[in-house]
């Protein structure tokens, strides 16, 4: 009898402390990617873009308008982000900085003047984990943390668009962030930047982005890369020269709300 009282009690401890833990084993886990292109055309992403739609996620515009949205992740600092914010200042373009808490707390100057030049900060979770494998409720503290972070420093007292860290997801994470609130924001057009032991210099990193531009991108860059500083004035002028426009990812949701041809009047 005395054995099977002890056999109950540590059943019962192990759902007690397994019922407190932070992490849930999923279905299924993504790793956003797409096919890349030459044409010129937004790249298709197959079953993805249901999952997309029926959550309210984001990787393009599909309008067909010239028009870019520039989004950067920012984990922490090399050095580079002061040139790439003082380029989007000179030629009044728009963007996105998805940050970390690390980033928040290691460069609280940086995300200041962010916010007070008019961009938007994204959220891309304080410690950087995998929501597949988090509990709602750890995947909710991980994405609120880093917004009242962000509240604390800057005028942006809410945060509406997150990148998951990793850009890994399933449709359940997709879920439990429109629950939350949050823009699921992903990408249709990026290239290895990110590596700063492997930078090529700025003609590379601007041939690469020319190269799969389409009317519509959600580009995604990285401003740990010196070779995105030393592109970015040549290729914000090339693409206005070819008749593109830099929007906000406020204006992407904006034109999605809207019946169409209202946009733009």
């Amino acid at each position: 009898m005395r054995k099977i009282h002890y056999l109950v009690s540590v059943v019962a401890l192990f759902l007690l402390v397994f019922s407190q833990m932070s992490f849930v084993v999923q279905a299924s886990s993504y790793g956003w990617g797409y096919k890349k292109n030459s044409d010129h055309q937004i790249p298709d992403i197959g079953k993805y873009r249901d999952m997309l739609d029926k959550y309210g996620a984001y990787y393009a515009d599909y309008s067909g308008d010239k028009v870019v949205y520039l989004t950067f992740d920012n984990g922490y600092e090399q050095g580079y982000t002061d040139d790439i914010l003082d380029v989007l200042k000179d030629e009044a373009v728009p963007a996105t900085f998805f940050v970390t808490g690390h980033y928040v707390k290691s460069e609280p100057e940086l995300v200041k003047r962010m916010a007070n030049e008019g961009h938007i900060i994204g959220n891309h979770s304080y410690h950087h984990p995998d929501f597949t494998i988090l509990t709602k409720d750890a995947m909710k503290k991980e994405l609120e943390e880093l917004e009242t972070a962000v509240a604390d420093l800057t005028n942006q007292e809410e945060i509406k668009y997150m990148r998951p860290p990793k850009g890994l997801f399933n449709e359940q994470t997709l879920k439990w962030a429109n629950d939350l609130g949050y823009i699921h924001t992903f990408w249709s057009l990026a290239f290895t930047d990110w590596n700063t032991n492997s930078q090529k210099g700025g003609d590379y990193a601007f041939d690469q982005i020319m190269k799969q531009m389409h009317p519509g991108a959600v580009v995604l860059l990285h401003t740990v890369s010196s070779d995105n500083a030393a592109a970015l004035a040549k290729l914000i002028k090339e693409l206005k020269k070819q008749g593109y426009q830099f929007k906000s990812l406020d204006d992407l949701v904006l034109k999605d709300m809207l019946p169409t041809g209202i946009y733009g009047l």
